[in-house]
């Protein structure tokens, strides 16, 4: 499946446009059957939510954004209110060089009547002779576990420790304090779940600001993620002591709401965490400070 750019050359008249090519038959029957499925755009960060809406060849977007009939004659993903095009989105996610695109691959999964779309590969116009450039992806890319550790957090890491000599291990040491109340061999008497938000200010110089703690809803909304070169990036956060106690956090708070967010947890034992939620364990966080001088 792919996108290709149109009206390249009249962006007086609305800016480029992008048309789907050689759609599955499961995601052609069901967009056209829809008439329009919202898109939420899969970012280096994982899935983010746009005002961009997925619309079949026999519809356009009417009032209030909803399907009506029409006559375009082309699959599509229209800006709607959104301020860029899906392709300019796309450029400013992944950094990618200024241009026009040719074309861009995607992969599309059907979630919740919202169409996630993960970029692949990119071919700019004016690079007739280049091959598509891979678009890259990081499985899980906010989590940091015992078991996973994802090229996202650890370059950032590296980057950290380039920029500010030593300021990773004092970040990891100061969790591993924190994580000392926590263990069962030394745990505080009655030290609770809210306490691991002491581990909010390392966190934060490792590229990971919480947002305020809140009783509604999830614990810490519009937490911002800023790593390596890429742009901000917010998502909720759900503080638990152990990562297996989130378990009515996993149906989203609202229809208009994504399957995404991130579990900040002391221990990782939660063993079928949803596809989109990624975890970060601290207890592993605070073992990785090894790996960096004191």
């Amino acid at each position: 499946m792919h996108l290709q750019q149109t009206k390249r050359a009249s962006r007086a008249t609305g800016g480029p446009q992008y048309y789907f090519h050689d759609l599955t038959e499961p995601v052609k029957l069901y967009l056209r059957d829809k008439g329009a499925v919202p898109v939420a755009l899969i970012t280096p960060y994982g899935a983010t939510k746009s005002h961009f809406f997925a619309v079949g060849k026999d519809h356009k977007l009417g009032k209030g954004q909803k399907p009506v009939q029409g006559n375009v004659g082309h699959d599509r993903i229209q800006q709607g209110i959104a301020g860029q095009s899906v392709g300019e989105a796309i450029r400013h996610w992944y950094n990618l060089p200024s241009g026009d695109f040719e074309r861009i691959d995607v992969d599309i999964e059907i979630l919740e009547d919202t169409f996630y779309v993960t970029p692949l590969y990119y071919k700019l116009v004016n690079a007739k002779r280049q091959a598509p450039q891979p678009i890259r992806r990081i499985a899980n890319p906010l989590t940091f576990t015992r078991d996973y550790k994802s090229l996202l957090w650890t370059e950032q890491l590296a980057q950290v420790e380039r920029r500010h000599k030593g300021m990773v291990r004092w970040s990891l040491d100061e969790i591993c304090r924190v994580m000392a109340d926590h263990r069962r061999q030394s745990r505080v008497a009655h030290v609770q779940e809210p306490d691991l938000l002491r581990a909010s200010g390392p966190l934060a110089h490792l590229g990971l600001k919480l947002g305020a703690y809140v009783g509604k809803g999830y614990d810490c909304g519009d937490t911002r993620v800023e790593f390596l070169r890429y742009p901000v990036y917010t998502i909720p956060v759900e503080v638990k002591k152990r990562s297996r106690d989130f378990r009515y956090q996993e149906k989203k708070y609202g229809p208009k709401e994504l399957s995404r967010a991130l579990v900040l947890c002391a221990f990782h034992d939660h063993e079928v965490m949803p596809k989109h939620i990624d975890v970060i364990e601290l207890d592993a966080l605070c073992e990785h400070a090894s790996h960096f001088s004191a």
